[in-house]
């Protein structure tokens, strides 16, 4: 097993495993089990945990990163669901955590979910995005006007849009 690969493992279990699986875990209240699940909730769980996993192989893969702030991606990352969302990792963060509020019907992990929104969209505004047009210039210029922050809005009206 190659260091980098050990280290986005890491990675994967620390952190989406802390934010996506262990903190709603212990929000659920103490009866979690005598709780009935939502069968529906499976569709937000399973598009999460996929989009997660297959935004983790991007990062290993062509950004030859984690998605660990100690060993981001050395390349800008722009394939993969990376073309549809420049922060898919987030968009199947909250899609994990809503599954289990609504899988449980927890109120708490709601909140959490919220808490989580708003945390993430700062982190982009304020960390993420700055360090990534001082480390891809251009590259990220480009990137960041061709593809939605989020899926589907650029935030900017298209040429001939503007109705």
């Amino acid at each position: 097993m190659s260091w980098l690969f050990a280290r986005a493992l890491f990675a994967l279990l620390l952190l989406p495993g802390t934010m996506g699986f262990f903190l709603p875990w212990l929000l659920v209240e103490s009866d979690w089990r005598d709780r009935p699940f939502h069968l529906a909730a499976m569709a937000p769980l399973l598009f999460g945990l996929s989009l997660l996993l297959l935004c983790v192989r991007e990062f290993y893969v062509s950004g030859k990163g984690t998605l660990a702030p100690w060993a981001p991606p050395v390349h800008l990352v722009t394939s993969g669901p990376y073309r549809y969302s420049r922060n898919p990792m987030y968009v199947a963060m909250t899609s994990l955590i809503i599954g289990w509020a609504w899988a449980f019907g927890s109120a708490a992990i709601a909140w959490y979910a919220l808490f989580m929104i708003l945390a993430f969209h700062l982190r982009i505004l304020l960390g993420e995005e700055p360090r990534l047009a001082r480390e891809f210039g251009a590259a990220w210029s480009r990137y960041r006007s061709s593809v939605p922050r989020w899926i589907g809005y650029t935030g900017r009206l298209k040429r001939g849009n503007q109705t």
